[in-house]
């Protein structure tokens, strides 16, 4: 059986075409790989040092939102990006009163308002519908639980600002 020459050129074309592609998406990886070390590599520290901030921004947003310490209606980013960090963690404290920063009470408000952060782009409806089901799933959740999904949280939260 004889193979005609133009099947054989579509045949080799194609193989190397498969080839390319394949060389192609390795060295698209490899670039992802190697742009992702370099961002760790560079904001590592920014990254470590804003963690604390988002954290404690975060909980004194929900805290003022259910106990009304103040009569300011608080912006994540301004509490984040503007508030000295002293003052942000003076203000939890008023605010926590006899909770402090390591009890249940704060570690709940803490994913509330880093949660209210990473809804806030949805419709009003959505986000609250969403919000609740939060509010449910931080019941169900043990204390270990909740705390890694907090530090996920802030974590993805720091990185928004890094960028």
């Amino acid at each position: 059986m004889k193979i005609s020459p133009f099947i054989l050129y579509i045949l080799l074309f194609s193989i190397i075409f498969s080839a390319k592609a394949e060389q192609d998406d390795v060295a698209e990886k490899n670039a992802v790989a190697e742009h992702n070390t370099w961002l760790k590599d560079t904001f590592s520290e920014q990254h470590q040092q804003l963690m604390p901030i988002v954290a404690v921004a975060d909980m004194l947003y929900a805290c003022n939102q259910a106990r009304k310490v103040e009569p300011v209606n608080y912006k994540l980013n301004d509490l984040i990006l503007n508030m000295d960090k002293n003052r942000l963690a003076e203000k939890l404290v008023l605010c926590l009163n006899e909770d402090n920063m390591q009890s249940e009470v704060a570690l709940n408000f803490g994913l509330l308002g880093c949660f209210h952060e990473q809804l806030a782009h949805l419709p009003d409806v959505e986000r609250q519908q969403k919000m609740a089901l939060v509010e449910k799933t931080i019941k169900s959740l043990s204390r270990s639980e909740r705390q890694k999904s907090f530090t996920q949280c802030v974590s993805a939260q720091a990185i928004n600002y890094l960028q």
